[in-house]
């Protein structure tokens, strides 16, 4: 059964999502504010939804805080349309983002995706590691080592970088790149693959400003070269 961590201070919105995850067979964990999203972290829910407008600690700093305790795909539930927030939770660590009022039928449609996205299913066979200059990929383990040390990546900046080392070197376009890693309905929001290569960037390559394995194709899309 999958856990939904949901932290939101609203009772009517925690109760009418109570409501509607357990109706859908998911187990949902609640909490009030950042310190115990935090703490309730730490039992390892599936999925993490959460709420930016809290009463003790500011959004963002509770999504840097449970990047530091949990991989779990983190969906933001927030009334703030300003799509410079929306970039600055991505750019913390969040998986999505959806603004209130919501449908529920959307809603339940991108915990989904988050879901589905953190737990894709290892190939039947060990495949072997993918070896660029600068890093190596285990795609069976889902394991990043950069210098000799494991990289910690995000579900979303997995599912990215899966996305282009699997193409093996083809260029993908960005609709391509939005469909297979965030779903079928986020084709044109290319802020999150921008927000997600500049990461992943950051992360993997010697000289993130002239990337040499995350390769951009103008008018084309993007590739990876080992």
């Amino acid at each position: 059964m999958t856990t939904v961590l949901v932290v939101d201070d609203d009772p009517g919105i925690v109760r009418a999502l109570r409501i509607s995850l357990n109706a859908h067979g998911y187990r949902v964990l609640t909490a009030s504010d950042g310190a115990s999203a935090l703490r309730a972290a730490e039992d390892g829910p599936d999925v993490v939804v959460l709420d930016l407008g809290l009463p003790d600690l500011g959004g963002l700093a509770v999504i840097t805080g449970l990047r530091r305790v949990t991989s779990a795909p983190i969906v933001v539930l927030s009334a703030r349309l300003d799509p410079a927030v929306k970039v600055r939770a991505l750019d913390a660590g969040a998986d999505d983002y959806v603004t209130k009022p919501f449908g529920m039928d959307e809603f339940l449609a991108r915990l989904r995706a988050a879901v589905r996205r953190s737990g894709r299913r290892r190939t039947d066979a060990d495949e072997p590691p993918v070896r660029a200059a600068s890093f190596t990929v285990d795609l069976t383990a889902k394991k990043i080592h950069r210098d000799g040390a494991e990289v910690h990546l995000t579900p979303t900046e997995w599912g990215l970088l899966e996305a282009l080392v699997r193409a093996g070197g083809e260029v993908l376009s960005a609709q391509r790149l939005l469909a297979q890693v965030w779903g079928p309905n986020h084709t044109s929001a290319t802020h999150y693959l921008r927000v997600y290569l500049v990461q992943l960037r950051r992360k993997l390559e010697p000289d993130p400003a002239h990337p040499r394995h995350l390769v951009t194709e103008p008018g084309r899309g993007y590739r990876f070269q080992p």
